[in-house]
């Protein structure tokens, strides 16, 4: 992909702003609307020679994953415009986002990591717009600081729903110890992801549990080891209470922590809107937490019945863990 590269008729590309594994990311111009948006080109020819889907099953999953995110309307999501294919190239076009994401938040931040006010203000947020989606039966599976932008309002916006579940699909593995297993992010994924058994939405909890211990203390609860050892450790290892390392963490809100890290997922929060309870009664002690939020972020209304879609993860990453199971 090329600057001023006319994707579809309708979309020049201007200037690409970020690439990965499984493609790039541009900033570009809608010629129809006359604005700026981000289109996020993925490439399905790849994954032939990667070992994944066949190019007609990653294309299907691609239309159906890309519909789901773009009946997604929230404050806290990104919101999907458009997607098609053009050239062999999968594309999503997105509203275009001012701001940063959370790691570089951490990384400006003192020490790199929040005042509880600010962790409870951001995961606040963030628990929102899980709710939101959890209850529409949507699961993320990837949440990670560099999914999650706060924007120059100080909104925070959950980027790249569906997306994750397609890197499977387009081959994108890694080897360790002589065994293949799907690319995630070692440092944020669930027990379960790793066992590869069905996931709902309290594995994205569990995410979203390392998420709120790094803006805490400015490192996920197993940071350290070669990536294998990071999975294990979330599968096996106890996790180090917030409170050893900064004291002045409110105890209800380590307690938060430690729930949403169980192993178990039925020994986490049963879901994002009892989160967003237990991060309000944490922030009886800290103060000023509400006055961090967007307008959107407060008074949730009542809870209501959740629908969890389970989806199966791939075998591979259990096959890896079950070679190290003492």
């Amino acid at each position: 992909m090329d600057e001023n590269t006319l994707v579809q008729g309708r979309y020049r590309l201007l200037r690409r702003i970020g690439r990965g594994g499984m493609g790039e990311v541009w900033k570009a111009e809608d010629e129809f609307l006359g604005r700026q948006v981000a289109v996020k080109c993925l490439m399905p020819e790849t994954a032939g020679r990667r070992g994944g889907a066949s190019d007609e099953l990653v294309k299907e999953r691609f239309r159906r994953e890309a519909r789901l995110a773009a009946q997604l309307q929230h404050p806290g999501i990104t919101v999907v415009h458009d997607f098609g294919e053009w050239s062999g190239i999968l594309f999503l076009v997105m509203e275009l986002l001012h701001g940063e994401d959370l790691g570089a938040l951490l990384n400006a931040a003192r020490g790199r990591r929040l005042r509880p006010v600010e962790a409870i203000g951001i995961g606040r947020q963030i628990a929102t717009a899980l709710a939101y989606t959890h209850e529409r039966g949507v699961i993320h599976r990837d949440l990670k600081p560099a999914n999650l932008i706060r924007t120059v309002d100080g909104t925070v916006k959950i980027c790249d729903f569906g997306i994750a579940r397609l890197g499977t699909d387009l081959g994108f593995t890694a080897r360790m110890g002589g065994s293949s297993f799907a690319i995630g992010t070692p440092f944020y994924m669930s027990p379960e992801q790793i066992e590869g058994t069905a996931v709902d939405e309290r594995s994205d909890l569990y995410s979203f549990g390392c998420l709120l211990y790094e803006l805490l203390l400015g490192h996920p609860p197993f940071h350290t080891g070669d990536p294998l050892v990071i999975l294990l450790d979330h599968r096996d290892a106890p996790v180090p209470p917030p409170r050893a390392e900064r004291p002045e963490i409110p105890e209800a809100l380590e307690r938060l922590v430690l729930d949403l890290l169980a192993k178990d997922p039925a020994d986490r929060p049963t879901d994002a809107r009892q989160v967003l309870a237990r991060l309000d009664a944490a922030a009886e002690a800290a103060p000023g937490a509400r006055g961090v939020l967007p307008d959107w972020a407060r008074g949730i209304g009542p809870v209501p019945v959740s629908l969890v879609r389970v989806v199966p993860e791939p075998p591979a990453v259990a096959a890896l863990t079950r070679r190290w199971r003492p």
